[in-house]
């Protein structure tokens, strides 16, 4: 990094693939600097993971993936290959029935639209209700229809929170169709709850919650994992994980499953306690906190007001170099209402007094 010089970032956005995913902590960047310097099977490597990863979620089984996205396209052409090897080869083109059932809701683009990490599985979306309404009754008829291999359950802050068949429901209807379960959990703190759910495979990040490297990992039923294992001599060579990041994630794993959660939660309520007390006598402007929209256990601050939102993203981004302030980079997913977000789990300490600083300079102007 020394040799590009591109600027640090104060990341007050959360964990976001736009900035890095998440900041690695000693441990996970000693792990993957000695597998760095190593050599191995990695074939063995990678299954000896994917047991560690299935006893840490409760699954019957695992593997390592790069990452969320490619764990819904790996898990996808499971669906429709199982392990037949020829089948494999061919994704993403499939004979026969393929079609993989979506939430309107849950069409969502993360960066790159879901559906088509679908067809890149070699499976055909097929959108079920409407964008702001997908009952239950209407999910089940869509699961009935001709052709459907899959369901895909998406469970994001970018999905419509409203109105759309939670995934209890949604696996009940699955059920008794006869239709696997795929859950994208790709930032979601909870290892267990959406196989003890009964979802048949779940896609997680490894570079989110978790505060791994870029990497992910699929768990679910043994069966389906086997078949995900065979795509890594199809479309999931182009997705290959390395060593390090098998080690990183590993390492990423053990602290997380092992942190204290009180702990966690009252640092995040610590710094954000810091940044409204220091912006509270701002007359313009309304400093508050709001829950995580996705019902993860931590709040964001919240700035609104009587001034144009955009100019202080702005401002906040262009960072201040003669005061020693670095670019900070806000949660700007709400600021067609009006609202900036200061997401905590990123932030160091001694970052607190810098946005403060910097958020007074604006309106100081």
């Amino acid at each position: 990094m020394k040799e590009i010089p591109i600027p640090k970032v104060i990341n007050a956005a959360g964990k976001l693939t736009a900035l890095g995913g998440s900041a690695q902590s000693d441990t996970v960047a000693s792990a993957l600097a000695d597998a760095a310097r190593t050599h191995l099977d990695l074939a063995a490597y990678r299954a000896a993971a994917g047991a560690r990863i299935a006893e840490l979620t409760g699954a019957e089984a695992a593997c390592v993936t790069s990452g969320a996205a490619a764990g819904i396209a790996i898990s996808v052409a499971s669906l429709l290959t199982g392990t037949d090897p020829l089948r494999v080869r061919a994704v993403p083109a499939q004979d026969g029935d393929r079609g993989i059932v979506l939430q309107a809701g849950h069409a969502v683009d993360f960066g790159a639209e879901i559906v088509q990490m679908i067809r890149l599985g070699g499976g055909n979306p097929v959108i079920a209700g409407s964008a702001n309404s997908v009952s239950a009754a209407l999910l089940d008829a869509t699961l009935a229809t001709p052709g459907i291999r899959g369901y895909l359950h998406v469970i994001s802050h970018h999905c419509v929170q409203e109105n759309m068949t939670l995934l209890p429901d949604a696996i009940e209807r699955c059920r008794r169709r006869g239709v696997p379960v795929i859950v994208d959990a790709a930032a979601e703190e909870d290892l267990r709850a959406y196989i003890d759910a009964g979802a048949d495979l779940v896609t997680y990040s490894g570079g989110k919650a978790i505060a791994g490297p870029t990497s992910g990992f699929i768990a679910g039923k043994t069966a389906y994992i086997d078949a995900c294992e065979m795509q890594f001599q199809g479309i999931a060579r182009t997705m290959k994980v390395g060593k390090e990041q098998i080690a990183g994630l590993l390492a990423a794993l053990d602290a997380y499953v092992t942190r204290d959660e009180a702990q966690v939660a009252t640092h995040l309520d610590a710094i954000n306690a810091r940044l409204l007390d220091g912006l509270a006598d701002i007359p313009q402007l309304s400093a508050t906190t709001r829950g995580d929209e996705a019902g993860r256990h931590f709040s964001r601050v919240v700035l609104a007001g009587e001034f144009d939102v955009r100019k202080l993203v702005g401002f906040l981004a262009a960072g201040d170099a003669g005061a020693g302030i670095p670019p900070i980079r806000t949660r700007n997913h709400f600021l067609d209402q009006g609202v900036a977000l200061i997401d905590p789990r990123e932030l160091r300490d001694e970052h607190v007094d810098l946005i403060v600083q910097r958020v007074r300079s604006f309106f100081a102007a």
